[in-house]
């Protein structure tokens, strides 16, 4: 018997590749809500890991957890007017009580600025109650109307939103800063994606902040997808929820705020980059299974011993801190298992049957890459430097492919056919007026992705799209 294999190519149509490997890796699966994810163990393991790598990088910089509730009244969602014309045709309402209709509408929470910031305004009155820096881990609920994908765009999304109020201007661009810099640690470090660092043209910030910076990758079709965002919100939603201190001069101001998110989008991120045509290829610090243990049975007396060396290994590799599991299920072949685990992404499978048990060694297989070697039970630690080795290969080559994805272009023709067609991830010189990208994406369909954090040497002194002044350099892509 033979594990059932992928039904496309990822170099034929990427998409439909990810939804299938999504659901034969066993991350998610269908739900009877439309556009609501099952996240099966295999997936939400992964969040569990990203959450673990965040928080306490939160903490470290004086972060809280807290909750706030699921559903926000009508009139705390319209405060900022900018922010509910931006998500409004997203919002989805509770409107009944059991048999009774609700005397005001409910919103499920599209994000928590509104609910939150309501108790800002009771509870910050002095100077000394700032800085208020509190991180939420839970659900949003978008109501998509574009076609909904796993993890990338659904209508329910696990994610995680820091929402902090300071003193200063200074002080929450400085924190929108270092959250970004914590999402891109996490994207490069754990993910092994590379990240393109930046902040959003005025058209594509977040409704209702100063500006906005994001996190993006490069994917293999020359689109980009964004994995986390950081904004500073700056005045604005503190004036229309009047969150108001004394400063040390008795004077009333309003204070500067930030938001920061990260969702099962950049989950998503990592499957698209590093994924091939025999399923997923996880990292491993990601990885739920680091190595299987997989003995090679012959249901003959024999395995008696197979078994015993099997579970000595996976011992073994317990004990020196590996997330290891020994498959000695009898109803599937060894063949059928390799697929299984190779379709899952495990990084590392070890393979044992009677010539291993004879010679006390280990018989290797890498996932990314196909590596195979042998070493003796003695030298098992060398799996761990083997598994740091596989995380720095596969950020490497993904870092590699982003920069041979990503071309600079002056020409205005060659700029419109190579992001039509998707040819490139372009950066070019750009004015950053909104009808200017609003014309880009009516005839390209692509959209500016990020402006660069670090002041560069313009790459032409005029717009590469309206011949106007360019004011720096951005990149273009179209995106999921």
């Amino acid at each position: 018997m033979v594990a059932e294999k992928l039904k496309y190519k990822k170099t034929d149509n990427l998409i439909e590749w990810y939804n299938d490997v999504l659901i034969k890796a066993e991350l998610v699966d269908f739900s009877e809500v439309k556009g609501f994810a099952v996240y099966r163990p295999c997936g939400y393991s992964m969040w569990e890991s990203a959450q673990r790598y965040l928080d306490p990088k939160f903490k470290s910089i004086g972060v809280e957890n807290t909750y706030f509730p699921l559903l926000i009244p009508e009139k705390i969602l319209n405060k900022e007017k900018k922010h509910v014309e931006g998500f409004s045709p997203e919002v989805a309402w509770v409107t009944m009580g059991g048999d009774r209709e609700l005397d005001e509408k409910l919103a499920i929470r599209p994000t928590s600025e509104t609910i939150m910031y309501d108790s800002y305004s009771k509870w910050v009155k002095s100077y000394r109650d700032l800085p208020l820096l509190l991180n939420q881990w839970n659900t949003m609920v978008r109501w998509e109307t574009k076609e909904t994908r796993f993890l990338l765009r659904g209508r329910e999304n696990l994610w995680q939103e820091g929402h902090c109020a300071f003193t200063s201007a200074k002080d929450a661009e400085k924190n929108a800063l270092e959250a970004l810099g914590f999402y891109r640690d996490f994207m490069e470090q754990v993910l092994a994606v590379p990240a393109l660092i930046g902040r959003k043209s005025e058209k594509e910030k977040f409704a209702g902040a100063f500006r906005t910076y994001t996190v993006e990758a490069a994917l293999s079709n020359n689109f980009t997808s964004q994995a986390a965002t950081s904004h500073d919100l700056g005045q604005n939603f503190s004036k229309a929820f009047e969150i108001r201190f004394l400063d040390d001069k008795n004077s009333w101001e309003y204070a500067y705020q930030t938001s920061w998110g990260m969702s099962m989008r950049s989950i998503g991120v990592m499957v698209l980059v590093h994924g091939d045509d025999n399923g997923l290829i996880l990292p491993p610090k990601i990885a739920p299974i680091q190595v299987v243990v997989i003995p090679i049975l012959k249901g003959i007396a024999v395995d008696k011993d197979i078994l015993a060396y099997a579970k000595k290994v996976e011992t073994k590799l317990s004990t020196i801190g590996i997330r290891s599991k020994l498959d000695a299920r009898d109803t599937y072949s060894a063949g059928w298992k390799f697929n299984e685990y190779d379709m899952k992404g495990v990084p590392i499978k070890i393979e044992l049957g009677e010539r291993e048990v004879a010679a006390n060694s280990l018989s290797v297989k890498v996932r990314f890459g196909g590596e195979r070697y042998s070493i003796k039970l003695g030298e098992i630690n060398q799996i761990a430097q083997k598994l740091e080795e596989i995380q720095e290969n596969m950020f490497d080559n993904a870092k590699k492919d982003m920069t041979s994805r990503i071309k600079v272009e002056k020409d205005k023709e060659r700029f419109i056919s190579e992001l039509t067609n998707a040819k490139a991830i372009l950066k070019s010189a750009w004015c950053g007026k909104e009808e200017c990208e609003d014309k880009i994406k009516e005839i390209t369909g692509a959209t500016s992705r990020l402006i660069p954090l670090e002041k560069e040497e313009l790459i032409d002194k005029k717009c590469v799209f309206c011949g106007d002044k360019a004011n720096f350099n951005a990149y273009f892509a179209q995106s999921y």
